[in-house]
């Protein structure tokens, strides 16, 4: 499966009302990502070489949008090259993680539903935070 294949893959499994809103204007364009919803947006860098915990949530959501640097996202069982402009949509309960590539990589993070850090299951991290199964 190619890059843009899994990118609309992913964003294909987005329900409607958290899919971005695009509108073209005479002087341009503009992207809406959250209109009215409850919503928690981060920048998430990654450096090169490092990882994000592989982790899921059970009450949020989570949209990324990659706008710096290169790397590699994990979401359910399909691991991506990503780039800036590339989005992947995480549903809850989904395995996902976040890697830096051969640079450090930032992403636009919107979560929707309720953001609580302490939502997050680990399942693997080279840092020891990972719970015992």
């Amino acid at each position: 499966m190619g890059m843009r294949s899994v990118v609309k893959w992913t964003l294909s499994m987005t329900p409607d009302r958290l899919k971005p809103y695009r509108e073209e204007r005479p002087w341009g364009d503009f992207i809406e990502f959250t209109k009215d919803q409850r919503s928690t947006v981060k920048i998430v860098t990654v450096k090169k070489g490092e990882a994000l915990s592989l982790q899921s949530h059970q009450k949020r959501d989570e949209f990324w949008h990659v706008i710096d640097g290169s790397g590699w996202v994990i979401v359910g069982n399909v691991r991506s090259a990503a780039r800036p402009d590339d989005e992947f949509f995480v549903p809850r309960g989904t395995k996902h993680r976040l890697e830096g590539g051969s640079e450090d990589i930032s992403v636009l993070e919107l979560s929707f539903g309720e953001f609580d850090e302490s939502d997050i299951v680990r399942f693997e991290d080279k840092y020891g935070r990972a719970r015992p199964s």
